[in-house]
């Protein structure tokens, strides 16, 4: 009962609860909130746009929802709007940019990974001179190397075509993935590469037996970080490809700064919706394990 008395008199004990609306909490969901809405409006604005005809474009009125949806727009983006001297849409530009992402993707980060996995792992001698060099060559502005490459890929008869613009991307992808993969395979467990050693498996078994299925989140990373840069990308389409072979990005261009006719704004924020989907999608699925990897990939330097 002395026990009792005692404890009672002392008062609760543990963490004083948090107040809910305190100072930090305002400031903190306040900021949150005012960066949300600079990014959600403008989309929402793109959205009510991209439902509505022309008659009611017109009136003024851009956050109004619309009084009549239709998807007359999205079909025309797609498929009918004048990208130059064809009216088809951004049809062509969407597989064009397919046909120049995935191949992209997959031989940037299959290199870049193997780089990381070497120079964290197997130490060899000039191996922080290389990497020296190739993450300096990260930070070289693009546009610097365009007239080089250019004459390159035309020595080769690669200029104008989707493998000369896979093969620039690819290139200019390695040096920051080998940076996020080489801090990533440094921060695992060297145990587990000392063990795998003793055990007899080489650089190969290592790699794809070890490394790799520990390595999801960095290789998430590496996926977005590509298809949004390679997806998104109109500098390197508009320079190092034709009219044939443009991609996504072009195509939106030609139709969204078309001098002939009438300015259809419903149309260009359906081709631009239409644009930005697919690195979108792949960001919204895979987001937390994007979080994950980049922490873990910038730890250490």
């Amino acid at each position: 009962m002395a026990e009792l008395t005692a404890t009672a008199l002392d008062g609760p004990r543990g963490t004083k609860p948090r107040k809910t609306f305190s100072r930090r909490n305002i400031l903190l969901y306040g900021t949150l909130i005012v960066v949300a809405l600079y990014y959600a409006v403008p989309l929402y604005v793109m959205v009510v746009t991209s439902l509505k005809g022309m008659p009611e474009i017109r009136l003024g009125n851009i956050f109004s929802p619309p009084m009549e949806i239709t998807f007359a727009p999205w079909v025309k983006a797609w498929s009918e709007a004048c990208t130059g001297l064809k009216c088809e849409g951004l049809s062509i530009g969407f597989w064009n940019s397919v046909r120049i992402t995935v191949p992209s993707v997959l031989i940037s980060i299959a290199i870049a990974s193997v780089n990381g996995y070497a120079l964290a792992n197997w130490k060899f001698k000039g191996a922080d001179v290389f990497f020296t060099i190739l993450i300096f060559g990260a930070f070289i502005p693009y546009q610097v190397m365009l007239y080089p490459i250019v004459i390159m890929l035309r020595e080769i008869g690669l200029y104008g075509d989707l493998g000369g613009l896979v093969i620039v991307h690819s290139i200019f992808g390695m040096p920051i993935l080998t940076l996020l993969f080489r801090n990533y395979f440094t921060s695992l467990p060297e145990e587990l590469f000392k063990a795998a050693r003793v055990d007899g498996a080489g650089f190969w078994g290592i790699y794809f037996r070890v490394m790799l299925p520990m390595s999801i989140p960095i290789y998430t990373v590496a996926v977005i970080l590509q298809v949004t840069g390679i997806w998104n990308d109109f500098l390197f389409g508009v320079v190092f490809t034709g009219p044939e072979a443009y991609p996504m990005t072009v195509a939106l261009n030609n139709i969204v700064n078309s001098t002939q006719g009438v300015v259809e704004y419903n149309v260009n924020m359906a081709a631009t919706i239409i644009t930005g989907l697919v690195p979108l999608t792949i960001y919204f699925v895979s987001g937390r394990l994007f979080v994950r990897g980049i922490a873990a990939g910038a730890v250490k330097g």
